[in-house]
């Protein structure tokens, strides 16, 4: 997946919109953050600590914990060019679903892959 495909992607989510913080391109749900592109190589979707802990254990050439205290909070790099379609998508929605308010969340039903 290419930059402006992972942009496109985000943006088809419930009331995504982008924004930036501290001059670093991102896509919020109501406010809340929920991907940053701070690099053209990776992006930074947010998980929980235990959904970053299994990702990193099924794709660990695709995705990285963040150095530091946001990477131990779950912030974790996904590099979206050369990861799956499927994998990019699914980490993305899981990151707008951990943003999304529950009131929101209910009227967005993620359907599992496989």
């Amino acid at each position: 997946m290419d930059q402006e495909e992972l942009v496109s992607f985000a943006l088809s989510l419930p009331e995504a919109v982008e924004s930036a913080h501290h001059g670093t391109r991102d896509f919020r749900v109501r406010s809340k953050i929920f991907l940053t592109m701070p690099d053209q190589d990776y992006c930074v979707v947010r998980l929980t600590p235990d959904q970053q802990h299994m990702t990193l254990a099924v794709a660990p050439d695709d995705t990285a914990a963040v150095p530091g205290g946001w990477g131990q909070r779950g912030s974790t790099r996904l590099f979206y060019g050369k990861a799956s379609d499927e994998l990019v998508q699914g980490l993305v929605r899981k990151s707008w679903q951990n943003a999304a308010p529950k009131t929101l969340q209910k009227q967005f039903v993620v359907i599992p892959s496989g």
